[in-house]
């Protein structure tokens, strides 16, 4: 919404968000407290200052529009997190306002006036947000009670109202508050909910009422007004819809409808109307075969802002709402943008920006001139970003012919002729995407080791339609394991890659996906380096936070189900791990409320015991991956060296 919700960082690039100074690096010697390693050999200085550039990448995630001035408001890292800093011209100079321990992972200026700042922030990467308020004078007051989990704030157009979600009352359930953030003791309880799938979309005109949606899957989401005075919900999608999902929802200027995205008889996601007073739907944008994945309504109620995901890249579209006829856009460089948000203006309109050539920064379009404005042009450690290697998408058929793609990285031929390694990096979610991101430190392997990087996105990916993002769900879970197989064999076939020196990677469920194909295929993988990752269902549904297991449960299935808990475990890396033969890395983050660090630690111990190579690393201050510089440094360090043990190494191709 136009200046009245938060916006979180990049998902793909939150890890680019530090840099030390490589005096910090030097330290490393010295294995740090907070860190728990085990098998890992400390990084040399040969190797810290070969890999040192390519650590000193910085982002600029935009936030929010002053209201009143043309100014922004972004994220970005100057010490070891993530704090929130404010650009007052085009390029001109970042000015720190937040000065704190831990990352801020989003922060809006207060509609209207631009009294203060309201942001989240989390403790140790638990992903237990607070609210705070930061004044001008960089004075910092807790809003929420310091232990719930507390998501999603929208603030009401006058700036008095800033309705949000908590888990406070149950631990389990995500209810409905508001609070006026210049006065914290105002806090309210409007709605005791029952799930943890709820979330606010936008205030009424009038702030009587909060357009709310209840997620039940990445399939299955409804759409509810709430009465703010008496908690009382009233439908706005059909009653007892099945199948249907709808995503992101915003008032029109005149109340009489709602915008929002739906998969609603179609595969993809697209803009669609809803008149208020009958349920009426109008399909906006009935000839787009891709996700509209963001939007925003101009401040007159007369331009919708809206991006499309167009085969794993971003493009944006204007489209006039009177007319329902798209205006002349930029065509912007194959990448991810994210943040959309109108300055009360009307014509300047923000967003960030990331692509292979440039980390993400903060961009605004002038859509009366078609002007494309950068604001900031974050650091890329003295290199020259023009020239990292551009993706190539890929397709090709799995076992039963489903065709599924990829974004391959392949390094300059030149430097490195020859067959070269590949590393396969499979994303999490399962319900996520690999996109054309700036690939950061990763940079490193196409430059400096000539390694070739491929990102699947397999059956169960979102960006390509509805039943594609189901073929991986409940008992169906290893088909896109073998995915992964039909992957190993198309690199095998590529008359410049090295097909005996091919390894896996990935976090979260890319995580579990890198267990799985190492216990699948370990006689065709050299090593795997699995980050947060999933080790066993059964274990990992019953201790995940309670807040997120309902939803878990209907992507990876109900493990109280005795057929579904036996397919569970069967599958389980863990039930597997003797079917490993290659080394694994396994890193963890002590707080992580997603995947718990017993999920690692049963894996390391299970390989150990069968006699198999283990690296571990663990941060204690830290969730679900590494946030804070010196943690992501230390981490990407040991991974190249455990690279250049079990992958780089010359293998002979029978």
């Amino acid at each position: 919404m136009p200046g009245t919700g938060f916006h979180a960082n990049l998902g793909d690039v939150k890890a680019l968000l530090a840099v030390l100074p490589l005096a910090v690096l030097t330290a490393f010697s010295q294995i740090p407290d907070n860190l728990v390693v085990e098998g890992v050999p400390a990084p040399s200085a040969t190797l810290q200052r070969d890999v040192s550039r390519y650590l000193e990448f910085r982002t600029a995630v935009f936030q929010s529009w002053h209201p009143q001035r043309r100014e922004l408001l972004i994220s970005t890292r100057f010490a070891d997190t993530a704090q929130l800093h404010l650009v007052q011209t085009p390029g001109g100079a970042r000015r720190q306002l937040s000065f704190l321990n831990e990352p801020v992972n989003g922060g809006s200026y207060q509609p209207r006036h631009g009294n203060y700042i309201v942001f989240t922030q989390d403790s140790g990467g638990g992903e237990f947000f607070q609210f705070y308020r930061l004044d001008l004078d960089c004075r910092v007051t807790l809003l929420t009670d310091g232990k719930s989990r507390n998501t999603g704030a929208r603030w009401a157009k006058s700036g008095q109202q800033l309705a949000y979600c908590s888990t406070r009352r149950t631990g389990k359930d995500t209810d409905f508050y508001v609070l006026n953030p210049a006065e914290p003791k105002s806090d309210r309880l409007v709605a005791p909910m029952k799930g943890g799938g709820w979330s606010v979309n936008d205030w009424s005109a009038d702030e009587t009422k909060l357009l709310v949606t209840e997620r039940l899957s990445i399939n299955e989401s409804h759409l509810y007004l709430l009465d703010v005075k008496s908690g009382q919900l009233t439908p706005l999608t059909p009653a007892g819809e099945r199948g249907v999902a709808y995503a992101g929802a915003q008032f029109s200027a005149d109340g009489k409808s709602v915008f929002t995205t739906t998969d609603k008889n179609s595969e993809f996601r697209r803009l669609a109307q809803i008149k208020v007073a009958t349920g009426q739907l109008t399909v906006l944008t009935p000839a787009l075969n891709w996700d509209v994945e963001a939007f925003e309504l101009a401040p007159n109620g007369q331009t919708l802002a809206y991006a499309a995901n167009e085969d794993g890249a971003s493009g944006l579209h204007l489209l006039d709402v009177p007319s329902l006829t798209e205006q002349a856009a930029p065509k912007l460089p194959l990448g991810v943008l994210a943040g959309l948000e109108w300055h009360s203006n009307g014509r300047d309109l923000g967003f960030s920006l990331a692509h292979a050539n440039s980390p993400a920064d903060a961009y605004s379009l002038d859509v009366t001139t078609g002007a494309l404005t950068r604001w900031t042009e974050s650091e890329t450690g003295g290199l020259d970003a023009s020239q990292f290697r551009q993706p190539t998408l890929i397709r090709t058929p799995s076992f039963d012919g489903v065709t599924f793609s990829a974004f391959v990285y392949r390094p300059d031929p030149t430097k490195f002729p020859g067959k070269r390694p590949v590393l396969i990096n499979i994303h999490g979610g399962p319900e996520s995407q690999s996109r054309p991101i700036f690939q950061a430190r990763n940079n490193y392997y196409l430059d400096q080791l000539g390694v070739v990087l491929v990102f699947p996105n397999v059956r169960g990916s979102a960006g390509y339609g509805k039943t594609f993002l189901t073929l991986d769900n409940g008992f169906k879970r290893e088909d896109s394991v073998k995915d992964i197989g039909a992957l190993i064999d198309w690199a095998k076939a590529q008359p410049d890659f090295d097909g005996g020196r091919i390894a896996v990677t990935g976090g979260s469920y890319g995580g579990y996906m890198t267990l799985a194909a190492l216990t699948h295929y370990s006689d065709r993988l050299k090593c795997g380096v699995d980050v947060v990752g999933i080790s066993n269902f059964v274990t990992f549904l019953e201790n995940t936070q309670d807040y997120r297991r309902d939803l878990r449960r209907v992507e990876y299935g109900d493990e109280r189900e005795p057929a579904m808990r036996t397919h569970l475990e069967q599958i389980s890396p863990t039930t597997q791990v003797k079917r490993i033969g290659v080394p694994l890395f396994v890193v963890q983050g002590k707080n992580d409320p997603r995947v718990p660090v017993t999920e690692a630690e049963q894996m390391v111990k299970a390989v150990r015991a069968n006699g198999g190579t283990c690296w571990y690393l663990m941060a204690k201050d830290e969730g679900h991956g590494f946030q804070k510089k010196k943690n992501a440094d230390f981490q990407f360090l040991s991974t190249i060296q455990f690279w250049q043990q079990h992958l780089l190494a010359e293998t002979k191709v029978n």
